[in-house]
């Protein structure tokens, strides 16, 4: 297939690009601002070759994976980027609770713009499915495990915004019979995610830097932790199952952790390889968190034929030597 990939230099993107790569026969397309990903990251996975808004065609290199430098804001060039893609997977985005608090105008623009932008880019290439990366935000402060069926009171704005995008799919879906999938993803983590503000990544460089691992309100608080590759797995479930247009489906682990128990899962880890002496200090609330979050995973077990596999400690095993190389 051919693939756009919305953001493909961050983290979800070149994990996704790595295994699309190593399968062979699928045919790539980047588009990315690099605010947050690097092309040293993509070019850890794979050949690539920056391309111009000019130089590209409906015809996707075989060879390379292109990459188009690029605002998901800017519509004219989603039109082209995306002209000759059989799928879109859309991660660009503005990502996290804390972001979209600081600047809730600029999460809305980048999540709510950058989706429509993309879906009537879809709309107008009659692109066979649309994949989009969304979170259990939406739903708000409800008493877990999350399911697709709860109505949705979001907290922060970028629950709001990524509410938004999930609406606007549902419509595409709905009147103009474009195969949308939401996906809504627990806390990621793993190799790859150096560039990440989520708490994993951050408690590991906090720790190696040997700062004190901060933890905002008492650390009761609770995430639904997934290993980046079950995530993956998971887009690429959801790339070819037929008859899911209009979906969504719950991408978590089932499993409900602290953010005390990562914390201390990830002081312990440590010591393994000579890190000892790690502190962990609390310091106010977030403003637009909630306090508990998990999610049932059982529709996408049904109709994807998925769940997740990597266990907390052994994936946090994996995330801690990443980080130390």
């Amino acid at each position: 297939m051919n693939w756009l990939i919305t953001g493909g230099c961050g983290f979800l993107g070149t994990s996704l690009i790595k295994k699309l790569v190593d399968q062979g026969k699928n045919n790539i397309r980047i588009i990315d601002n690099l605010s947050v990903g690097t092309e040293n990251d993509l070019g850890l996975v794979c050949k690539f070759q920056k391309k111009s808004a000019s130089e590209i065609t409906k015809v996707y290199s075989s060879s390379e994976v292109e990459l188009v430098i690029g605002n998901i804001l800017d519509d004219e060039l989603a039109l082209k980027v995306t002209e000759g893609a059989d799928i879109i997977v859309h991660f660009a985005a503005n990502t996290g609770v804390g972001p979209s608090v600081q600047s809730p105008r600029i999460d809305m623009e980048t999540n709510v713009i950058g989706v429509f932008n993309y879906l009537e880019a879809a709309r107008t290439h009659s692109i066979k499915r649309f994949i989009f990366a969304s979170s259990g935000a939406p739903v708000g402060e409800v008493d877990p495990p999350i399911h697709e069926e709860l109505p949705p009171h979001p907290v922060s704005p970028y629950g709001a915004s990524k509410l938004a995008g999930e609406g606007y799919c549902s419509s595409y879906n709905k009147t103009f019979n474009l195969d949308t999938v939401i996906l809504r993803f627990g806390n990621v983590y793993g190799p790859g995610s150096l560039h990440k503000s989520s708490v994993v990544a951050k408690f590991i460089l906090q720790a190696i830097n040997k700062e004190t691992l901060e933890i905002f309100g008492d650390g009761g608080q609770t995430r639904d932790f997934i290993y980046v590759d079950d995530l993956i797995d998971a887009v690429l479930l959801a790339s070819k199952i037929e008859s899911i247009g209009g979906e969504i489906f719950q991408i978590a682990s089932n499993n409900e952790t602290t953010v005390n128990e990562i914390a201390n899962l990830i002081r312990e880890t440590l010591k393994n390889y000579g890190l000892s002496g790690v502190k962990i200090s609390n310091s106010n609330k977030r403003l637009g968190d909630v306090m508990r979050n998990y999610s049932d995973t059982r529709k996408a077990e049904s109709i994807l034929g998925w769940s997740s596999k990597v266990k907390l400690t052994t994936g946090i095993k994996k995330t801690v030597e990443y980080f130390l190389k």
